[in-house]
């Protein structure tokens, strides 16, 4: 997908590099518990995107790159169909690319993406430190909800309470 001078393309090969310095990056992942980054190498990304790649098209991962910024950061969704088609979705952005609507585009994209592939909703689950990130996914319509049980089990590693949000297929 191209707009105006976002670019939000399937993550290839090509992008590894790009993926891995936004992962190993502190002030993008602080506010998913790892203020240092997560310390990936070359070896497990490549094994990842195999994971992506198989998984296609009810997962898939996206790069986003903007005409003047260049490569600003993914976004990615998962569809679950054990638990309603519900996908998870995720961005992550450099700094430099924040508060230019690039999240916005990117997100609005991969909700499409889902919904196309067999979602039924699209759920969110940020830190509540996050505001600006809440202020995002409240622009694009998700409501805040309570955490369904099947997901609360899964939230060991991280020092704070997510906060809930979904959208529905509308």
């Amino acid at each position: 997908m191209q707009n105006c001078d976002i670019k939000i393309k399937e993550t290839t090969t090509e992008d590894l590099a790009n993926v891995l310095s936004l992962w190993n990056d502190g002030d993008v992942m602080k506010f998913v518990g790892f203020p240092d980054g997560l310390g990936e190498t070359m070896e497990g990304l490549t094994a990842w995107l195999g994971w992506i790649e198989q998984g296609r098209p009810r997962r898939n991962h996206y790069s986003i790159y903007e005409k003047e910024l260049g490569y600003c950061g993914e976004a990615f969704y998962s569809i679950d169909e054990a638990h309603g088609h519900a996908a998870s979705l995720d961005i992550k952005l450099f700094g430099g690319a924040r508060g230019k609507g690039i999240a916005h585009a990117a997100l609005s994209c991969a909700i499409e993406r889902a919904f196309e592939n067999g979602a039924q909703k699209v759920w969110v689950d940020p830190n509540p430190q996050n505001t600006k990130a809440i202020a995002l996914y409240e622009r694009l319509r998700f409501v805040k909800k309570e955490m369904p049980a099947y997901l609360a089990k899964d939230e060991g590693g991280v020092d704070f309470t997510p906060v809930y949000m979904e959208l529905t297929k509308e």
